[in-house]
């Protein structure tokens, strides 16, 4: 069964910009993990006044989904994007699970 995630993080500010082209550039690597561990229809959005970026995804199941985190390759993207946002120690993103209190297909 399909879930729908939604999540927040945080640009460290004026990486706005640089966000945007690292995703617009995106490794086939990570674009294969994401799927591989049942990600899809994934979007994030930026609020441009907080730096708060906004993060939605379909999800298979949530268990195969936090999987992911572990591979190799999301390691690398953790690390790789660690200097523009704000990270854990881990370099994995701060980010706040969010509360899904509406959906229409």
């Amino acid at each position: 069964m399909k879930r729908y995630k939604g999540f927040k993080m945080k640009l460290y500010e004026g990486q706005a910009e640089e966000y945007e082209k690292r995703h617009n550039q995106l490794w086939p690597e990570m674009k294969a993990m994401i799927h591989e561990y049942g990600g899809s229809n994934y979007s994030i959005y930026l609020d441009p006044e907080t730096n708060v970026l906004y993060g939605y995804i379909e999800i298979e199941d949530e268990e195969k989904w936090n999987q992911g985190a572990d591979t190799q390759i999301n390691r690398k993207w953790w690390d790789f994007m660690a200097d523009i946002m704000e990270t854990n120690p881990d370099n994995s993103p701060v980010s706040k699970d969010l509360q899904l209190v509406f959906h229409l297909d």
